[in-house]
């Protein structure tokens, strides 16, 4: 992990803030609107993405060709720039695109900077309800509508008192599908359909675990950072790292982490 100083870590909590702030700004008037066309990237499914995801994108490059331009950047629809710092920003301006289109206010703006040992700051924001989570060198905190507060994860409890979400109903392929489905049945309640905002939800203490698979490095640098700030746990279904994406557990603490963990790592 790149050692870094104070200066330097503020330097990035400003920067990341501005990115957001920008991001915000060039995406919100093509949410809801009435033109909007989404393009599919994919020849077979549907994989969509919008000029709001592309605006976003640009928008926050700009901000960092200015405050940042010995970084790296890997943006989910520009790809890869390089950069001499050692340090990489991994950027998704807009994760959960089909929230997106259908005027669900649960997608968000996925921000993260760290080096190849994995990220070190992160930010969940919704653009829409003015909600920012933030963690990262010593901060974890919300800023929303209630003003701003401690990011800190749930308390352990018991894997049946656990609330669980997840994105897709059939999480990834049929095999992992199953996986996912038997550890629901030993949680209390499952939901699903949230996106990136259901790790959020992990960070500010309202739900226990989210499990994913088939993630990108730009789906989870974000919420990771974020998550394991306020004090959770995120790795992969058999407990080793995950920041280059893959299948995802981000688990409130260490208790309900591995008794999720078990059940999943027999996939």
């Amino acid at each position: 992990m790149t050692d870094l100083n104070n200066d330097t870590k503020q330097e990035l909590l400003r920067a990341a803030e501005a990115l957001a702030d920008a991001a915000r700004k060039a995406v919100l008037p093509f949410f809801r609107a009435d033109n909007l066309i989404a393009d599919n990237k994919l020849s077979e499914g549907f994989d969509p993405v919008t000029e709001g995801d592309r605006a976003a994108e640009r928008a926050m490059r700009e901000v960092l060709a200015q405050l940042r331009p010995q970084d790296a950047i890997l943006g989910e629809e520009f790809g890869q720039t390089a950069g001499e710092s050692g340090l990489t920003w991994v950027l998704d301006p807009i994760d959960g695109t089909r929230a997106f289109l259908s005027g669900t206010p649960t997608w968000g703006v996925l921000i993260a900077v760290g080096d190849d040992d994995g990220p070190q700051l992160g930010i969940i924001d919704q653009p829409y309800i003015g909600e920012r989570f933030v963690g990262g060198f010593g901060v974890a905190r919300v800023d929303g509508p209630h003003g701003s507060r401690p990011l800190k994860t749930r308390m352990p409890r018991e894997l049946s008192d656990a609330i669980l979400f997840t994105t897709f109903p059939e999480v990834g392929t049929k095999q992992e599908g199953q996986a996912f489905h038997r550890l629901s049945e030993h949680v209390k309640l499952t939901r699903y359909g949230l996106d990136c905002y259901a790790y959020g939800l992990v960070a500010s203490g309202h739900i226990d675990l989210v499990v994913e698979a088939g993630l990108q490095s730009y789906d989870i640098q974000g919420p990771m950072a974020v998550i394991e700030a306020a004090g959770g746990v995120v790795t992969n279904w058999e407990g080793g790292p995950v920041h280059q994406g893959g299948r995802v557990i981000a688990a409130a603490n260490a208790e309900i982490h591995a008794a999720a963990l078990e059940i999943l790592s027999r996939t």
